[in-house]
């Protein structure tokens, strides 16, 4: 039969009936001949996601120079090569170079997702060829191949289920879903959603319970993976908040540069008649001193400190830009399974006839007390309980492991392992359990049953008792007494419907557990035996709880201004239960995958400021409500470790994947891992990133006034026709000495109190603000007063030489910067503190550094040489500490006035 390798886009299967499903894919229960899965090969192509096509290395390292930061880098390092300035302009092309190798190896996550992707099909698969079981290469899957499926196994391809037994496949990587879903042949509805699809496996899930055996109807890019491979290539990366303010600034700064040279150029040459000769020196000069060349380096090596801060704090970044982007992120769109919760199912909850109990502890660990009516009380002192716990460890067959370092792991399905770790909670060794009550036959779980009963020897060698779990609304069909503390009575069926409808209303996975005496001769079971006559024990609820330092870090980062979105594969029930329990103000509503699809884009962007809740996504929905988010220029940071994060990740301004359970796609897809999968590892970041962009601030306030004064001690020599007050390689002295040094000392400046007490910034707001540039403007003209003063003091005043006046207005202008150093640790805060002089052991180390460079300018011959120095007397100095001083009162002054103003 001719095979259209459309049909798997183009028809539902998941609806069809099973022998439809074959008759369409001209197969048969038998699986196909050799000699037809070899024709079809040929036509589908094998079953494997393309390689992404790459740039050559050439292109990608050329591409780390299209930057405005290496711009500005590249053309001061011109500048200074042209003046033969060889050394500053070997210091600055290295710094390129090493920024360039950085992001050179950095790049390429998206190949790299791709090719993780590519890595979850499995490497072999057992298919039924001329009607024999055959072990091939997962590769060679072809559309119509029948495949078996085991218990461990990885689903080679997407699949229609044919026939199954017991089948259970752990979808939370693809779909979000929390638990083992179950698997059955039979068709389900039309419209239900891609976690719904009871009837088909998908590629690169696993198999944990049963066995099966389904038709393939999608391979390679026709799979779910394969789709979601597809929308990962063409999602488009956003610049973040710092690069475009950067780019924006670095764009005003050329501009304003320029304008100024041709006016100093016009002033000097028509006013005041210097030649064209003199003037293109002087605006070289100006050109120099207004260029912050060592400000990209200083914003880069300041995002490499937050990086190693953050490493510290276990949130590994992958592409240096994402550490002051989390510092602006206003909005964390976040998966459930695994991120805000343990991803490990808890018993939480008992209800029998007499009553309800809570039990207290999570995950695995057999550590934790039972409660009612908030009284710990010891649950074998109640012989119902006792009888519960006993019933839910026997009938099961999931392990509880101690790895280890406090660490507790279960091999087997997840509901089961809650179950045992309650009777271990309880005093109950499940292995010991498991030997008394020595199993004589089971009824494996199955979908249609919906339940699983075990015939159990007594421990007394009486008769011997059947255990049975499953369903609520299935188990109390087959129950016609319940069990209370004084005996059996006639069941309330409505009483208990009622029960199981509060535990789920809390977001539980509600289970009924009940039994019955067996016959003494028993030592098989069927159907038959738990077809009536059962009595019911009672419920038992079960959630994957929120970890707690989730709801602590929910709580943090609600007080920082930040909204929480919760977005998940799981039920609406279960997802608004979790919600709730974080403390997100939206969870009484939540938004399922088809509310999504039924709402239009308009609609979506004003709905997804009022939810917090997203229940039953796809990889679709994921990434059209972040993209929704930042329609409005929110900064979004998603959360995830499941393949079908992977686009949304890469979508959003900031990825956060999880280290430990995150696969691989999702990792490489992100800016961020948190190598301890802890939510609360975000909020740690995003005060780290907050602290960045404070300390880049600093920076910028810092170094532009250097060059604004620079600039303006040009431009006042060049109005009023005096010479130059500090030359050309002078000012290329001062920036590099400061740059490295004084500047530098700012990025390893701490958080400041109340970091994380202030909302986000506003995405557009510019990285220079009013008041910024209010700070810079007057800083700028306190050392224009200073230098240029000094030096006509010098000239004028002293009848001092150029080259004295000249160094005393060098030695000025850092002794300037040295006062404002300290001054600017505090943005708007008073600097007298004794910490604020003593509390940077980085700024002391600094200023140590400068003071012997400046005393190797003033005084060493080699230095006098290059830069025209001469040496300076105690007098000298005394004017350039007192002006210091002064510059250091004023600042103080005016952060007093601002904070009186704001206080107002």
């Amino acid at each position: 039969m001719p095979l259209d390798t459309r049909r798997p886009r183009t028809t539902a299967w998941h609806s069809l009936e099973a022998s439809e499903a074959l008759e369409r894919l001209g197969s048969s229960p038998h699986g196909l001949g050799t000699a037809e899965a070899e024709a079809r090969l040929k036509e589908a192509g094998p079953n494997r996601l393309p390689e992404a096509e790459r740039r050559p290395a050439w292109k990608r390292f050329a591409g780390q120079f299209n930057n405005v930061l290496i711009i500005v880098l590249l053309v001061a390092g011109v500048v200074t090569l042209a003046l033969e300035h060889y050394v500053d302009s070997g210091v600055i092309f290295g710094v390129v170079l090493v920024n360039a190798l950085i992001g050179y190896i950095q790049e390429g996550k998206a190949e790299k997702a791709l090719e993780s992707i590519k890595g979850m099909l499995s490497p072999e698969a057992v298919v039924l060829r001329d009607g024999r079981r055959t072990r091939i290469k997962a590769g060679n899957v072809v559309p119509g191949d029948v495949v078996v499926i085991e218990p461990g196994d990885r689903i080679p391809a997407d699949i229609r289920i044919i026939k199954a037994r017991g089948l259970r496949v752990q979808e939370a990587a693809l779909t979000g879903e929390s638990v083992p879903v179950d698997k059955t042949a039979t068709p389900a509805p039309l419209a239900a959603p891609l976690a719904e699809r009871m009837s088909l496996a998908f590629a690169g899930t696993t198999a944990v319970q049963g066995h099966a055996q389904g038709v393939v109807f999608g391979t390679g890019l026709h799979t779910e993976i394969g789709r979601i491979s597809e929308m990962l290539s063409r999602v488009e990366t956003l610049d973040t908040p710092l690069l475009r303010q950067l780019a924006h600034f670095g764009r005003v700064l050329t501009a304003a540069i320029l304008g100024l040279a041709a006016v100093a150029f016009a002033v000097g040459t028509v006013l005041r008649g210097y030649s064209m000769e003199e003037m293109f020196l002087a605006v070289v000069g100006l050109a120099v001193a207004a260029i912050p060349e060592g400000l990209p380096a200083i914003v880069t090596i300041t995002l490499a400190i937050g990086v190693a801060r953050m490493a510290g704090r276990n949130a590994i970044i992958r592409r240096l830009p994402a550490v002051e982007t989390l510092g602006s992120v206003s909005v964390i769109c976040s998966d459930k399974t695994g991120t805000l919760t343990r991803n490990e199912m808890t018993t939480r909850a008992y209800a029998l006839a007499d009553g309800a109990v809570e039990v207290a502890g999570t995950g695995y660990a057999p550590v934790g007390t039972f409660r009612r009516d908030g009284t710990a009380f010891d649950p074998l002192e109640d012989p119902l309980l006792a009888r519960m716990l006993v019933a839910g460890a026997v009938c099961a067959d999931a392990l509880v492991e101690d790895t280890g370092a406090g660490g507790w792991a279960v091999t087997g399905d997840p509901t089961e392992g809650a179950l045992v770790v309650a009777a271990g909670k309880a005093g109950l060794d499940p292995e010991t359990l498991r030997r008394e009550h020595r199993r004589l036959d089971a009824i494996p779980f199955e979908s249609e049953r919906a339940y699983m009963a075990t015939l159990d020897a007594d421990p007394d060698g009486g008769r011997p008792n059947i255990h049975v779990k499953g369903a609520p609304e299935v188990i109390l069909r087959l129950c016609g007494t319940e069990a209370t503390t004084g005996g059996e009575r006639l069941i309330d069926r409505d009483a208990w419907h009622a029960r199981a409808g509060d535990l789920s209303s809390r977001g539980m996975r509600v289970l009924a557990l009940a039994e019955r005496p067996g016959a003494p001769s028993d030592t098989h079971l069927d159907e038959a035996h738990v077809a009536e006559n059962l009595t019911l024990l009672g419920l038992v609820g079960l959630i994957d709880p929120p970890r707690e330092e989730a709801m602590q870090a929910v709580t943090r980062c609600l007080s920082a201004g930040i909204r929480v979105k919760m977005i998940t594969g799981d039920h609406a029930m279960t997802a608004r239960a979790i919600g709730t329990a974080l403390g997100l103000p939206g969870a009484g509503e939540a938004m399922t995958g088809a509310d999504i699809d039924a709402t239009s884009d308009d609609d979506l962007r004003r709905r997804v400021h009022e939810v917090d809740v997203f229940a039953r996504a796809t990889p679709e929905h994921k990434l059209r409500l972040v993209t929704a988010l930042q329609h409005d220029g929110s900064i979004c940071a998603m959360t995830g470790d499941g393949v079908n994060d992977a686009p949304a990740l890469k979508r959003a301004d900031v990825g956060v994947a999880m280290g430990v359970q995150g696969t691989d796609a999702a990792k490489e897809a992100a800016e961020m891992v948190l190598a301890d999968d802890n939510f609360a590892s975000i909020a740690a970041a995003v005060e780290e990133g907050r602290t960045v962009y404070d300390n880049i601030k600093k920076a910028i306030t810092f170094i532009l006034p250097t060059n604004g004064g620079q600039a303006m001690t040009i431009l006042a020599a060049i109005a009023l026709g005096t010479m130059l007050p500090i030359t050309p390689v002078q000012i290329l002295w001062v920036n590099m000495i400061t740059a490295v040094t004084l500047a530098l000392a700012l990025a390893f400046e701490p958080p400041e109190k109340g970091v994380m007490a202030r909302g986000p910034r506003a995405p557009g707001a510019p990285i220079l603000s009013g008041f910024l540039m209010w700070r810079v403007a007057f800083v700028s003209t306190l050392l224009l007063v200073a230098v240029f003063g000094l030096f006509l003091w010098q000239v004028e005043g002293a009848g001092a030489d150029p080259a004295t006046a000249r160094t005393v207005a060098v030695n000025m202008l850092v002794a300037g910067e040295i006062a404002y150093l300290f001054s600017s640790r505090y943005l708007t805060a008073s600097a007298f503190s004794w910490d604020c002089f003593t509390g940077s052991r980085a700024a002391l180390i600094a200023v140590a550094l400068v003071v012997v460079a400046q005393a190797a300018f003033t005084y060493w011959p080699p230095m006098a040489f290059l830069f025209g120095t001469a040496p300076l007397t105690g007098e000298h100095w005394a004017a350039i500490a007192g002006c210091a001083v002064l510059v250091f009162l004023a600042v103080e002054a005016e952060k007093a006035v601002v904070r009186r103003r704001r206080a107002k």
